[in-house]
């Protein structure tokens, strides 16, 4: 059994499931995302206390500091899964929802009559989510939301690599079919098929969690402008998104638009916009404003 044969049969010995206590049970994938989110914190904890964040006009203590920014990641988590959900719904499956409205919120497919859980999530939809919530947290605590943005999004990639990793134990999201070497064989029950695929979940692990934290956690301190790491991030994700789509495999219900452009790709296209818009409009305020 040569190591090529092992490598590309890994996700056929995977097992979702982490542990289970009795009836309970708990998945790779979210354990994933408490580590995601714990390594996130601590990032930032770090940050706090190299006081490399700073509130304009508001005095708070390291203590503070890190209870208000475990606050907000608390108030983004909840955004992100409102959003993620909602973005799915609305970008992914809205015919079906229409049809089936109880199934937005339900666990219990009433068409099999089993427990399957929610299922899809958008990370578009998720970024809107967390930018509400951003919004009303700012307010709430009267904080420069560009200030704080700022300080937030060089840490945010390197939870990304743990949610990925996530969607690999969780045998989701795989890549398109291919002949290439570095394609996979995942278990026939994902509706994978017997073909390889791309473990395009593992190449946004390395690009969207590795490179662009370390090219946005290697700048932190080159702050130019009020939302210049956030237009970066928002560019940077924006990028390397589009480009890994073409290894991921488009949603079923959806496949290809104009034959060739997935869904994702016009998504993180209107990102990148979106971010050079960000760039420009702050840039040009703060020139005016010194």
């Amino acid at each position: 059994m040569n190591t090529l044969y092992l490598y590309q049969n890994i996700p056929l010995h995977l097992d979702p499931t982490a542990f289970a206590v009795g009836s309970l049970s708990v998945g790779w994938y979210s354990l994933m995302y408490l580590i995601g989110f714990s390594t996130v914190y601590f990032l930032l904890v770090y940050r706090i206390e190299k006081k490399e964040f700073t509130i304009y006009n508001l005095q708070f203590t390291i203590l503070e500091l890190k209870n208000i920014i475990l606050d907000f990641l608390l108030f983004a988590l909840s955004g992100a899964l409102v959003g993620g959900r909602v973005g799915y719904v609305l970008f992914y499956n809205l015919p079906y929802y229409l049809h089936n409205p109880l199934s937005i919120i339900s666990p219990y497919d009433f068409t099999t009559g089993k427990l399957i859980g929610i299922y899809g999530m958008s990370y578009h939809g998720g970024v809107i989510g967390i930018l509400i919530m951003a919004t009303i947290f700012t307010k709430k605590y009267k904080i420069n939301f560009w200030q704080l943005a700022d300080f937030i999004v060089p840490a945010i990639p390197a939870g990304y690599f743990f949610g990925r990793i996530g969607n690999f134990f969780n045998l989701e999201l795989y890549g398109r079919a291919t002949t290439s070497w570095i394609g996979m064989h995942f278990p026939l029950w994902t509706g994978a098929g017997p073909l390889l695929r791309y473990p395009s979940q593992l190449f946004e692990a390395f690009f969207e969690g590795v490179i662009l934290f370390v090219i946005l956690w290697s700048i932190r301190g080159q702050k130019k402008f009020p939302g210049y790491f956030l237009a970066w991030y928002v560019i940077g994700y924006g990028i390397i998104r589009f480009l890994l789509e073409f290894f991921r495999e488009p949603d079923e219900q959806i496949g290809f638009i104009f034959h060739y452009i997935t869904l994702g790709q016009i998504l993180s296209l209107a990102m990148i916009i979106v971010g050079i818009g960000v760039y420009f409009h702050r840039n040009r305020l703060n020139s005016i404003i010194k």
